[in-house]
């Protein structure tokens, strides 16, 4: 490990806004790392939106720039990339195990054609009211604690998600995320690796975890992330990055959900709104007008 780790450059790029007393707990999270990232590059609206500890064992930049998960991750990126082997983007609100850099810098050393990495989360809060830092690194302990699976390759994966994922940064090239997927993006990670199969398989493994804060404050509102669900997967399978049935899948999914759950909805979802902007982006479709940065004059 030793050797490699005068050889491998791993970069992470977090995209940041609005979440900034989330922020150093996940900073923490990645000191915790046994194998520490080389930099972390935070991507934001600008510097009220960032809260730094105090002290961190790994170098911190911070670049500033437009609103928006793509193009917020484009600026990390571009910043990464002459300095990088690997980039891995989190989310702030997904907390990795301990080993996920030295499991997941093995991981490309040995398998030379891999171009796309991502990992998984037990714990994820996305589907409940979500976690708190704390109850997360808890539930940190517990997957360190517990045996992971063995490694899978998913080779029918259409792309990675992007809460945790990493990439061979010399395959990149002037490969972007896709900016007209405004403000949250959703799919932006999707349409973004799915282009990189092309130079080698989207892998995913089952020692890298984490816990998925879910966390609410800082999302979009939801008559756009509504919108989105509609409008993004239709633009996708225009664009060619996206396969139709995956695609109509997560339209129909999101629809149904939403329909279902009006009458009674969680009360960490705004079910009413997406249900109105699900309706909004289907009309849109429906009349040619397949334009994802409409969302963000909603």
């Amino acid at each position: 490990m030793a050797g490699l780790e005068k050889v491998v450059r791993l970069v992470v790029v977090v995209a940041t806004a609005g979440r900034k007393e989330l922020l150093g707990a996940f900073l923490m999270s990645l000191a915790r790392q046994t194998r520490l990232p080389d930099e972390v590059i935070l991507s934001a609206p600008n510097e009220d939106h960032i809260a730094l500890p105090q002290e961190l064992p790994f170098p911190v930049s911070c670049v500033f720039g437009a609103l928006g998960s793509s193009a917020q991750r484009n600026l990390g990126l571009a910043t990464a990339l002459p300095k990088a082997d690997i980039v891995t983007f989190f989310d702030d609100d997904y907390f990795p195990v301990r080993t996920y850099l030295a499991e997941l810098e093995l991981a490309f050393a040995h398998n030379a054609s891999w171009a796309v990495v991502m990992g998984s989360a037990p714990f994820d809060g996305a589907n409940s009211a979500g976690y708190t830092p704390a109850e997360a690194f808890q539930l940190l302990d517990t997957l360190d604690s517990t045996p992971a699976d063995r490694p899978r390759q998913v080779e029918h994966a259409v792309g990675a998600y992007g809460c945790n994922m990493s990439v061979r940064a010399a395959l990149v090239g002037g490969l972007r995320f896709d900016e007209r997927l405004a403000l949250y993006g959703w799919q932006e990670d999707i349409d973004f690796t799915s282009q990189l199969r092309a130079s080698g398989p989207i892998i995913e493994l089952g020692c890298l975890r984490g816990v998925h804060l879910g966390y609410k404050k800082g999302r979009v509102s939801g008559v756009k992330f509504g919108y989105a669900q509609m409008v993004n997967p239709a633009y996708l399978i225009r664009k060619g990055t996206m396969p139709v049935h995956f695609a109509f899948n997560l339209m129909i999914k999101n629809l149904a959900a939403n329909v279902m759950r009006s009458i009674f909805p969680e009360p960490w979802i705004d079910r009413r709104g997406r249900l109105k902007g699900n309706i909004v982006g289907l009309y849109h479709i429906a009349t040619g007008r397949i334009h994802p940065e409409q969302v963000a004059h909603l």
